[in-house]
């Protein structure tokens, strides 16, 4: 019987040329919901809530980087209070939900935390975050991103949202910045 390894991976991600300088100047990482943080399925049953399906890397990759003191923020078309409760579990406060025109919130951002574009990365998957990851510094998108936001992307992951690409980000940023030691410090 052969085991299915849902972090399997089987093709290394793409880095386009300049990456990694442009990953070092991170301070802020920002991410999409649906098809990043998730496999962009949404379930509904007879409640009146949803199901997502978060992957529990992803949350420790957050947590490595807040300890190093990188900050997190999520931009959302959508709301959520499965949501809610996932950035609650892993320390984002930074919360944009019902944004259906992310670079209004992506800019309030900006202005709150005294950022420039080039201290941003965001992590996109459709063509509504177009916007945005044309803005940051550091663009990064997950394999089944729709063509035109792939074409936008530093760096795409070789999982896929919600299997872990959020982490295989994080672990580069980290790694690009010599903040992996510190991260991981007490754990490996």
């Amino acid at each position: 019987m052969r085991h299915f390894d849902a972090h399997a991976e089987t093709v290394e991600p793409v880095i386009r040329t300049g990456a990694g300088a442009r990953a070092r100047k991170v301070k802020l990482i920002l991410m999409d919901v649906d098809g990043v943080l998730t496999d962009g399925r949404i379930i509904f049953d007879d409640t009146p809530g949803e199901m997502k399906f978060f992957d529990a890397q992803d949350g420790v990759g957050v947590r490595l980087a807040e300890r190093v003191g990188l900050k997190f923020g999520i931009i959302t078309g959508r709301e959520s209070q499965a949501l809610e409760r996932r950035c609650r579990e892993i320390g984002i406060t930074e919360l944009h939900q019902r944004s259906l025109k992310k670079i209004v919130a992506y800019e309030k951002i900006l202005a709150s935390h005294k950022l420039k574009d080039e201290d941003v990365a965001f992590m996109g998957d459709d063509i509504v975050d177009a916007p945005v990851l044309k803005r940051v510094g550091f663009a990064v998108t997950v394999p089944n991103a729709v063509p035109q936001v792939r074409r936008l992307a530093h760096f795409v992951t070789s999982r896929a949202g919600g299997r872990g690409a959020v982490r295989q980000a994080l672990d580069f940023i980290l790694k690009v910045q010599n903040r992996w030691g510190d991260a991981t410090r007490g754990y490996a």
